[in-house]
């Protein structure tokens, strides 16, 4: 069938791949854990050129990280202009006006009257939202709430609060001591076996009964970590009345509430940031990935009140680089100029056409998410739900053969996090793409 957007001239992966990935297996530490054979040679706005000159649309954006597309000009322009007066020159030793020029207008933009420190990733941001918490109570809290499925990072001290496979684990315990894990609110599959709402968030009512009121005193708990929308634990929104209830919960006892924004951040969801759909304000907010178009930046943003670790406690070398920094302050600007409207104006178009498949396949056990951050759940039966892993693997596969990037998220989830600068007919396209990947795969 003749598409518009993708063009499969060689089934992938084509052999400049192949050398490319046997030269990989040879010379980088094999870490990681590659979804597609796929070798990228080009991006343009939301598609994908291979070294074999296939053309595929982008429904993983390096994980949901370009949110103003592949290669936006005006961002490119931004980083040209500051390449042309200074690389880099460390914020931790020095001064330099972007630094502050982008922090106020984020945080204008957020409505938040807070502090910034700037990182080079999502991990680092959570590693420096620990040390403000702890350095904020001065040593006297040391415990932390976490939530099982949850991912910060996989530094040791990310790593502690991470709970989303155990491979991310194997071989590096102990960790961090003080981080109490306990269910996210998954309520598809609720692990007390209850359905929402008419649970009553019992999720909540755990939290506070068998771990605070038996063992974790609450008056050590430095701050309670949460991704306001699960990423690698299977693209799962919090309730909104659990957010608010958790928040309610840990300023009753004198804590902190670290929200992981590193996925959902920056117009992912629809608005700038997830938590920003649950009515609350949290105390600590870890930001990175969709922050500068692609470039490495991270930040920790929090309360004026709560960023008062003094000089020598924290820094870095690279976090806040001016190039870096040039990117994310256009970056904003596209995004606050229409991208986050886009996002959830597609994002609703896309759920409804996924919604359309879930009704004509079994397998499609639910369809959830916000903005286009949308996780696709395949089951082997509606009624057990069971997860079907041998259909998501299937799907992924098929659809990157056709044109499509898409990879998984949780157990048996497919993750789709594109560009925000996507239209409808690109949505239409890949889901007739994803449905012929559904049909042979479940054949």
């Amino acid at each position: 069938m003749k598409r518009r957007y993708s063009s499969i001239k060689v089934e992938p992966p084509g052999p400049r791949a192949k050398e490319v990935i046997k030269s990989d297996e040879d010379l980088l530490m094999q870490s990681y854990v590659r979804w597609l054979p796929l070798v990228i040679k080009r991006g343009d706005g939301f598609i994908v050129e291979d070294v074999d000159g296939n053309k595929y649309i982008d429904f993983n954006a390096g994980i949901a990280v370009l949110n103003t597309g592949h290669r936006d000009s005006d961002v490119i322009d931004a980083i040209r202009r500051q390449l042309d007066n200074f690389i880099h020159y460390s914020l931790t030793d020095f001064y330099y006006e972007l630094a502050v020029k982008y922090t106020r207008k984020l945080l204008g933009a957020m409505g938040y009257n807070g502090k910034i420190f700037f990182t080079n990733s999502g991990t680092e941001s959570i590693e420096a939202g620990m040390k403000v918490a702890k350095g904020f109570y001065e040593g006297r809290r040391n415990y932390f709430l976490a939530f099982i499925g949850g991912f910060h990072g996989r530094t040791l001290g990310s790593l502690s609060l991470t709970a989303s496979k155990p491979v991310h684990r194997r071989f590096f315990f102990p960790m961090v001591p003080g981080v109490i894990h306990v269910p996210y609110p998954y309520c598809y599959r609720c692990p007390f076996k209850m359905e929402y709402p008419s649970c009553g968030i019992a999720c909540l009512d755990y939290i506070r009964e068998w771990i605070f009121d038996k063992y974790v005193p609450s008056e050590e708990l430095a701050a309670a970590v949460i991704e306001p929308i699960a990423g690698e634990g299977g693209y799962v929104p919090a309730p909104k009345e659990f957010m608010i209830g958790l928040k309610k919960m840990v300023e009753e006892y004198g804590g902190l509430l670290m929200v992981d924004e590193v996925q959902s951040g920056f117009g992912r969801t629809g608005k700038l940031f997830g938590y920003m759909h649950m009515d609350i304000e949290p105390d600590l907010v870890a930001v990175a990935k969709g922050i500068a178009s692609g470039m490495p930046l991270g930040a920790l943003i929090g309360r004026r009140d709560v960023m008062t670790l003094p000089g020598g406690t924290h820094a870095n070398t690279f976090g806040g680089n001016p190039v870096s920094l040039a990117a994310a302050d256009k970056t904003l600007d596209k995004l606050l100029g229409g991208l986050i409207d886009n996002s959830a104006k597609v994002g609703s178009y896309l759920m409804k056409r996924l919604g359309e498949l879930q009704e004509k396949y079994d397998v499609i056990g639910d369809v959830r998410g916000m903005g286009l951050m949308i996780g696709v759940e395949f089951v082997k039966d509606r009624e057990s739900k069971e997860p079907n892993k041998e259909v998501l693997e299937r799907v992924i596969n098929a659809s990157f053969r056709k044109g499509l990037i898409v990879i998984g998220s949780g157990v048996s989830t497919l993750r789709l996090s594109p560009p925000l600068n996507i239209n409808v007919d690109v949505v239409d396209e890949a889901v007739e793409i994803l449905e012929e990947a559904l049909k042979e795969s479940i054949e």
